[in-house]
């Protein structure tokens, strides 16, 4: 399994026991909010590589 896959699986496995364990608008809330917030944590240069690059070249 690559380390893309387990990253993946893991925050599947954070997801569900957050709607389980919160009610599912804070869940929602959550979910959606840290990706957010990393992208927000980016520098522009670093936001205009990451709209420019396609999701394969990502990991390059």
């Amino acid at each position: 399994m690559s380390k893309n896959a387990k990253v993946a699986a893991g925050g599947a496995v954070v997801g569900l026991i957050l709607l389980i364990w919160l009610p599912w608008w804070a869940a929602l809330l959550i979910i959606l909010g840290v990706p957010a917030a990393a992208y927000l944590a980016l520098d522009p240069s670093q936001r205009r590589r990451l709209r420019r690059v396609g999701r394969k070249e990502l990991g390059r």
